[in-house]
């Protein structure tokens, strides 16, 4: 489990420590327990690999606040696979103690950042690690080790994170579907830094609203959190570049139309490049007075390293269409399709969800991918068409 146990129980002793001399007006625990299967369309192309696949998952969270603005937050994850090793894993994904004052709060622990306004990639979204064998599209976060002050004025909130202990990103197994067609060595990782793991990182964000807009600024050095995969004796390397990255996440809701932009810079010994992926959204609401709201979404996303790119999205446009009932069951529906627009492969993709009842929820995910480029990064998965089914109870 990472974390380490030592790290754990450091967190652990401090925020006992911070509260045990206050008084509780707040305590709660929540979470879920899930079951998930995924079925794949396509025959394994390998005999380690199946075409079905069934796990369970477990989220608890804990929130506990005391009258002098102190909280503590704690949220783990724990999946079990029937035969997935590398989705058979437990995490801490938040751990941490929270100071609030009228201009400015600390934190301190394990935590999970987001960033960033786009629907298909996240490229501000830098402080956590992927969470690469629990969804193809990074979604979902480790929790990262960090100290974060932040500084309330009438001009913005700035962040400042101080963060120590790298993780790195997990891969799937070969027993596993949606995986690199060669293996990857992670036990051999190769870090720019003599620290390696022990390195400390920093970041700064600063963000505020002006009338219908929102922006972030943001700027991050240390390890970079995706690795170069290098083709050693024939297997992928994955090697860690310490970065520099700047990033413009903008957002603007005009009526029913909502604007979004993201933009980075990231430099390293290896490279200079820029990325972006800029968007709208057009809502139609409550739609000829049914409650229901419709979504069209569009967006660009572009690579400045085109073909050299390490993600897929080089040169690709989005497109998508959102349904949500507003019922008692909180029903909703996101279709997209992502068309590479330098060869016209597309990953087409479905999620819907609703309640059932009140403490369960079934969602239901797909995707396809269609046309690939046997050059491009998506050839690994162009025999991995599939659809899953989760149902989860909520506590």
């Amino acid at each position: 489990m990472n974390p380490s146990n030592e790290t754990i129980h450091f967190f652990y002793l401090i925020l006992l420590l911070l509260g045990i001399t206050s008084t509780s007006i707040a305590a709660e625990w929540s979470g879920n327990l899930s079951t998930e299967v995924r079925g794949f369309k396509n025959n394994a192309p390998s005999d380690q690999q199946e075409d079905l696949y069934s796990s369970i998952a477990f989220k608890p969270e804990f929130f506990h606040q005391w009258e002098n603005g102190q909280s503590i937050t704690f949220s783990a994850f724990g999946r079990a696979s029937d035969n997935n090793e590398s989705r058979t894993r437990a995490d801490i994904r938040e751990l941490y103690w929270n100071y609030s004052a009228d201009a400015w709060e600390l934190r301190l622990g394990i935590r999970k950042i987001f960033w960033g306004v786009t629907e298909s990639v996240h490229l501000v979204d830098i402080i956590n690690q992927t969470d690469l064998v629990e969804g193809f599209y990074g979604e979902e976060k480790l929790g990262q080790p960090m100290l974060n002050f932040a500084w309330i004025t009438d001009l913005g909130t700035t962040d400042f994170f101080i963060l120590p202990g790298f993780r790195e990103r997990n891969f799937s197994s070969q027993d596993a579907r949606l995986r690199p067609a060669l293996p990857i060595n992670s036990n051999n990782a190769v870090y720019e830094s003599s620290r390696e793991k022990q390195r400390i990182d920093a970041a700064v964000r600063w963000s505020h609203y002006f009338g219908d807009w929102d922006i972030g600024i943001s700027h991050f050095y240390g390890t970079s959190r995706e690795p170069r995969l290098v083709f050693e004796s024939g297997r992928l390397v994955p090697n860690y570049d310490i970065i520099n990255q700047t990033g413009l996440d903008l957002q603007s809701t005009l009526g029913s139309w909502l604007w979004k932009t993201e933009i980075i810079r990231r430099s390293s010994n290896i490279k200079t490049y820029y990325a972006s992926a800029i968007g709208l959204e057009y809502s139609f609401f409550d739609l000829n007075s049914t409650g229901v709201d419709i979504g069209l979404v569009t967006e660009w996303l572009y690579d400045s390293r085109e073909q050299q790119a390490t993600t897929p999205f080089d040169n690709d446009t989005m497109f998508g269409l959102r349904f949500a009932l507003n019922d008692a069951q909180s029903a909703e529906f996101l279709a997209a399709i992502i068309i590479d627009n330098n060869n016209k492969g597309n990953i087409f993709s479905l999620e819907a969800s609703r309640r059932v009842g009140e403490q369960f929820k079934l969602s239901i995910e797909a995707n396809l991918f269609q046309n690939i480029d046997t050059n491009t990064l998506l050839a690994s998965f162009a025999n991995d068409d599939y659809a899953q089914i989760e149902l989860a109870y909520y506590f």
